[in-house]
């Protein structure tokens, strides 16, 4: 199946390890052109600028942080000064937070603790989205993936406060769906659920992988790689007319 993505331009949020590192070689290797946002390892990306092609000009890193607002407007600029248009927008970029402690009530987190994870996750999706739609609208075709998590429609205990900001690129995305899709352009939410990334590796035990594999349909967790596939085929071409829906990676669960 030709996906149709030679020579479109991607922007990656995020993109400097686990899924948003996957999600970009996947479009490198359907031939487009892709920028990687980066918060702080400037090195990491420029070797994964190098890997896709820095010297044919088909990838170049580009700094963004999710708690400075005018960072969307600047890294769209870039991506639309470099290579004329932003065909692709997938916005990974994610704020961790805090997890509640066991035993500590919901009502006693302070909002200094809970309040960036709310805005880290959901406004600055909303300020690159909202930089990437002109562009998209002129060329009459664009395509947006929001990365929203598996705690947004399952929960997860001690993970309020985070589930609530995803959980509004649930809603982001039914409603902007109206606005943009006689433009031709699609939004789409992926959720993946728990991905064998390094961060995993690293924060997860083994005993509790071992239950989550158990409990799983597929008898084992995504990986970066299942969850770009995804991303890939809704930010192509192939996908016609799929549009405000919610694609979950989780193998079932």
């Amino acid at each position: 199946m030709d996906l149709g993505l030679s020579g479109r331009t991607v922007l990656v949020t995020g993109a400097t390890s686990g899924i948003g590192r996957a999600v970009a070689r996947a479009f490198s290797a359907e031939g487009a052109r892709v920028a990687l946002s980066y918060r702080n390892d400037r090195q990491a990306a420029e070797e994964l600028a190098e890997e896709l092609g820095a010297d044919d000009d088909r990838a170049f890193p580009v700094p963004y942080a999710l708690d400075d607002p005018a960072s969307p407007a600047r890294v769209v600029s870039a991506v639309e000064e470099r290579w004329g248009a932003l065909d692709v927008l997938v916005a990974n970029a994610v704020r961790w937070g805090v997890r509640r402690k066991p035993g500590t009530p919901f009502e006693s987190v302070p909002e200094e603790e809970w309040l960036p994870v709310v805005d880290g996750n959901l406004a600055p999706v909303i300020r690159t989205v909202q930089n990437a739609v002109p562009g998209m609208r002129r060329s009459g075709w664009g395509r947006i993936a929001l990365i929203s998590s598996h705690n947004a429609l399952g929960g997860n205990r001690g993970q309020e406060f985070y589930g609530a900001a995803k959980a509004g690129l649930h809603g982001l995305a039914r409603s902007l769906m109206w606005d943009l899709g006689g433009d031709g352009l699609l939004v789409n939410v992926v959720c993946p659920g728990l991905t064998v990334t390094e961060r995993m590796l690293k924060g997860l035990p083994e005993p509790v992988r071992e239950r989550e594999i158990a409990a799983t349909p597929t008898g084992r967790l995504s990986d970066p790689e299942d969850v770009a596939r995804a991303v890939l085929f809704l930010c192509s071409e192939a996908n016609r007319n799929i549009t405000g829906e919610s694609l979950t990676v989780a193998g079932g669960r």
